[in-house]
């Protein structure tokens, strides 16, 4: 499927969706929880097993024995330890488990990267990407697919020089990932919510008001009545989006909506961990101590180890 094929079957998708009066369109990025599982230890550790290793990972817990476990727990821990000073900290701890459970994300940087990295050469220049991406499209001056390609470059190229921190043009595969998801790196906040706003706002002011706030997740349709939850968010909107109530949300306002502080689920199970885990209580934990607890973080059964492993390298 080339780029315009690809383009006109997310344009007719998300058409589609929005056409459906009384369907609610999400912006807001939220922190995903660690698992579906209750967190309750009593009564088994499936929880802190989904959160070490990430719900898939898990899963397929469930052929090793006790001592293969360990053996291959210790090989976790050993690339956990990311200053290699022996201990495990809540910090690092917590590094994993966000890893763990974004794993989805390098797969998906892995799988582009391999399209855009052109010359092989270990990075990916705006240059290639532009080329991969917008390449034959650009010489059409009249699409007839109803895609304004040049705008979308326009807008990409902002992206990317956003993302990448030293300004030669030239992405690391961190500076990649942080161009792919920007939703995950701080840095990139801001052009998260310069986007939204620009998808939201269309009569140009720089601002969202209620009826453009309403617009981007329901659509009429001929439809007089109202669902309830539009009614909701229509009283969001006037009680806690428009926090200075002039009848419009800015830039902070916009990103206070789209981008809440949620509760770090994955702080506070690298705490329970190292908590659960620390024989000595100092604070952090050794190879020992975690192996020791194994039944804790993975259990006995088994998973693809060698994946996961070769992936945080990259990370």
């Amino acid at each position: 499927m080339d780029l315009r094929q690809f383009l006109m079957c997310l344009s007719l998708c998300t058409a589609f969706a929005l056409s459906k009066p009384t369907e609610k369109k999400d912006r807001v990025h939220h922190e995903p929880q660690l698992s579906d599982k209750v967190h309750d230890d009593a009564q088994s550790f499936d929880y802190d097993h989904d959160a070490f290793l990430g719900a898939e990972e898990a899963k397929t817990f469930d052929q090793l024995t006790p001592e293969e476990s360990k053996e291959r727990l210790g090989k976790i821990v050993s690339k956990i330890d990311g200053d290699d000073d022996g201990f495990v900290t809540v910090d690092e701890l917590k590094d994993w488990i966000k890893f763990a459970q974004k794993r989805w994300i390098y797969e998906d940087v892995e799988r582009q990267w391999k399209g855009h990295d052109l010359n092989e050469d270990g990075l990916v220049s705006w240059e290639e990407y532009k080329n991969a991406t917008y390449g034959y499209v650009l010489d059409d001056p009249d699409p007839d697919d109803g895609f304004n390609y040049k705008q979308m470059m326009v807008r990409d190229e902002r992206r990317f020089k956003m993302a990448d921190k030293d300004g030669d043009l030239i992405a690391t595969k961190e500076e990649f990932t942080a161009f792919l998801h920007p939703e995950e790196y701080d840095y990139m906040k801001d052009i998260v919510v310069q986007e939204t706003m620009e998808d939201i706002d269309k009569n140009g002011d720089g601002f969202i008001d209620l009826e453009e706030y309403i617009g981007d997740m329901y659509s009429h349709d001929g439809n007089a009545d109202e669902p309830e939850w539009v009614k909701t968010e229509r009283e969001q909107f006037v009680e806690f989006r428009d926090k200075n109530r002039d009848g419009k949300m800015d830039k902070e306002e916009t990103k206070d909506w789209i981008l809440p502080s949620d509760y770090d689920h994955a702080e506070a199970e690298a705490r329970h961990l190292v908590y659960e885990s620390d024989q000595n209580k100092d604070g952090k934990l050794t190879k020992e101590e975690i192996v020791d607890k194994y039944d804790l973080f993975v259990g006995s059964q088994a998973t693809d180890f060698g994946e996961a492993l070769v992936r945080h390298d990259e990370f």
